[in-house]
């Protein structure tokens, strides 16, 4: 990947110290805020989000989302995307691992794969040089997909107003789900699936068990 200013070789370069990461995906209304929030204070790590854990991040989070937005193209949407991505590992996810906290994060690069390449038809390869390079190459430690029955997630997201990206059809939210599945059947050691059955606590102490036990198996 290209070269960068001082600045972005310093953060870079923190990144070896780094403890754990872990990123929580899945389509809209899966719960994935709710237990990333959980799993980060269980573990005293930082919980934080993409798009949006920045301030920056968060100007650039209101256009994605704002269903006024209709004329943004796949390309930009993307770029938008690694833009926040870069800002968030620089400000919030490469110092903190530096400083031997880890990180819990609602959404990661995956949901780009997912979203803007399954889901749009971008080209993965594509996006992942993109965002490897956003990211100074630092990839999740460990995913959890939280693989809701879409009845459920209908209805967690017929409760509330609908963004952007909730206002997209069945088609493009299947190929997504789809999408997060070919992710993970590609990548076992690195992917947890958890199908949501039971009490939200319930499943927070499933989720905790199933991390815990990857990250002693690494």
């Amino acid at each position: 990947m290209g070269g960068g200013g001082a600045r972005s070789g310093v953060a870079c370069a923190a990144m070896g110290a780094a403890p754990v990461y872990i990123a929580f995906e899945g389509t809209e209304g899966s719960g994935k805020s709710t237990h990333a929030a959980r799993l980060a204070s269980a573990l005293g790590a930082v919980a934080t989000r993409e798009t949006g854990g920045t301030m920056i991040g968060e100007r650039l989070r209101t256009i994605l989302h704002d269903t006024a937005v209709a004329d943004l193209a796949d390309r930009a949407e993307a770029l938008i995307i690694a833009a926040d991505r870069a800002q968030h590992f620089a400000r919030v996810v490469l110092p903190a691992l530096a400083a031997g906290r880890s990180v819990v994060s609602d959404r990661s690069a995956y949901s780009t794969l997912a979203y803007q390449g399954y889901g749009r038809g971008l080209d993965l390869d594509d996006l992942r040089r993109v965002n490897d390079w956003a990211m100074c190459g630092r990839w999740p430690d460990v995913v959890v997909f939280l693989d809701v029955d879409d009845d459920v997630a209908a209805a967690r997201l017929a409760a509330r107003q609908l963004d952007r990206f909730e206002q997209e059809d069945a088609d493009f939210h299947r190929r997504v789900v789809d999408g997060f599945q070919a992710l993970a059947d590609a990548d076992p050691r690195r992917w947890i699936v958890v199908r949501p059955a039971g009490t939200t606590d319930h499943v927070a102490a499933a989720i905790r068990a199933e991390v815990e036990g990857r990250l002693v198996r690494r």
